[in-house]
């Protein structure tokens, strides 16, 4: 009788221990998709950054701001000065 009990509350133990197990696995996963997905979109959200900085930075545009907004413009030739360095 008691090996009978001693099995079963064994076996109940082993049961609720798959159960916990089982429980932990679904919120381990749950969590490793959600982080997957919120990956993808940073991943997405950089590649738009990076396109945002290569426009924000293009040569043209900051030269056509630099005429317009700041009214500059390239020096002429008998304006550049050629400095060389000492030895």
């Amino acid at each position: 009788m008691r090996v009978d009990a001693l099995l079963a509350t064994l076996a109940l133990l082993s049961a609720l221990g798959v159960v916990a197990a089982q429980h932990q696995s679904r919120k381990l996963h749950t969590a490793l998709e959600r982080e997957t997905s919120q990956m993808h979109q940073l991943e997405v959200e950089w590649g738009q950054l990076q396109l945002e900085q290569s426009t924000w930075a293009a040569h043209v545009r900051i030269e056509k701001i630099a005429r317009q907004r700041l009214h500059m413009q390239a020096p002429s030739i008998d304006q550049i000065v050629v400095v060389e360095g000492g030895s």
